[in-house]
C-alpha cells in the first residue's frame, strides 16, 4: 500500500536514501531538511511521519505530529537522557517506533545478543565493538547502546557496569563489566560486532551493512506497520514479532 510521507531530515544520508527507496511505490509530500522548514501545512497531509535529522528537533517534531495525530518513526540518534525521556513521555498519546538501526539483520543480532548474554551470564567477558564512516558526529552508535542494553536486560539482577574505551592502567577487568567500542574511518556504513570471551573459548556476533539502502527498507517496513497500531512505543522488534 502506497504511503504519504512526511520525511525529516531529507539532506542527511539516510534522508536521501529513504527518499530514494520510497520514489517508487510511496509519496513523499513533504522532504524538510529540519524544523525550520513549514511542517505544519504537510502534517495535514501525511499518514505517517519518518525523521532522520538531529536529534535537538526530535522533541519539537513530535509534539508536532502529536498534535496531528500523526503516527511517526524516528531513526535519529544522540539524544540526551533527558531528550529521549521526554519523547518517551509522548507515546502515550501516539505511536512511536523509535530505533537505532532499522536494518532486519542488525534487529536479528539483538535477538541472538539476548540468547547468547542469557546462556553466557557467567565466566563469558561482553564487549560491543562498533565501526562507521568518518562523518558520523555521534558514538557510541544507537545500535551498540541497544546491544548493551540487551546485555544488561539478560544478566539482572547482576548490576553492570558499562566501560566506554580503555586507556592507561585501567586495573583488572571486572565480571560486570560490559567494554563499548567506537571506531570511525573511511565510508563504512556500519559494523557491529558482540564478542562474549569465555577462558578457552569466545563467541563473536558481527553484522557488516554495506549498503545503506538497507536502514531505507527498513524504515519504510516501519512505517507501514506502525500507521495500524495504538498509541506506544516501539520499535523494529515488534516491527518484525522478535520479541526482543
Amino acid at each position: 500500500m502506497p504511503l504519504k510521507i512526511l520525511l525529516n531530515g531529507a539532506k542527511g544520508r539516510m534522508g536521501r536514501t529513504i527518499a530514494a527507496a520510497a520514489r517508487s511505490e510511496h509519496e513523499v509530500i513533504a522532504a524538510a531538511v529540519d524544523l525550520g522548514d513549514d511542517l505544519a501545512a504537510a502534517m495535514n497531509d501525511c499518514q505517517v511521519v519518518i525523521d532522520f535529522s538531529s536529534h535537538d528537533c526530535t522533541l519539537a517534531l513530535v509534539e508536532l505530529a502529536v498534535r496531528h495525530e500523526k503516527p511517526i518513526v524516528i531513526g535519529t540518534t544522540g539524544h540526551t537522557e533527558d531528550e529521549r525521556a521526554k519523547v518517551t513521555a509522548l507515546a502515550d498519546k501516539l505511536p512511536i517506533i523509535w530505533a537505532g538501526n532499522f536494518s532486519v539483520g542488525v534487529n536479528l543480532l539483538n535477538s541472538l545478543t539476548a540468547k547468547a548474554a542469557s546462556v553466557l551470564s557467567d565466566g563469558y567477558d561482553p564487549e560491543v565493538v562498533e565501526m562507521h564512516h568518518r562523518l558520523k558526529v555521534d558514538a557510541p552508535s544507537g545500535t551498540a547502546e541497544r546491544l548493551v542494553e540487551i546485555i544488561k536486560q539478560a544478566r539482572k539482577p547482576n548490576p553492570s557496569q558499562v566501560r566506554y574505551g580503555r586507556q592507561g592502567i585501567t586495573g583488572e577487568r571486572s565480571n560486570e563489566e560490559i567494554g563499548v567500542h567506537s571506531l570511525r574511518g573511511g565510508d563504512i556504513v556500519g559494523e557491529h560486532t558482540v564478542i562474549f570471551a569465555g577462558d578457552g573459548e569466545r563467541l563473536e556476533l558481527t553484522h557488516k551493512a554495506t549498503d545503506r539502502r538497507i536502514f531505507a527498507r527498513g524504515a519504510l517496513r516501519a512505517a507501514h506497520w506502525v500507521i495500524d497500531q495504538p498509541a506506544g512505543l516501539y520499535d523494529m522488534n515488534d516491527v518484525l514479532g522478535l520479541g526482543v
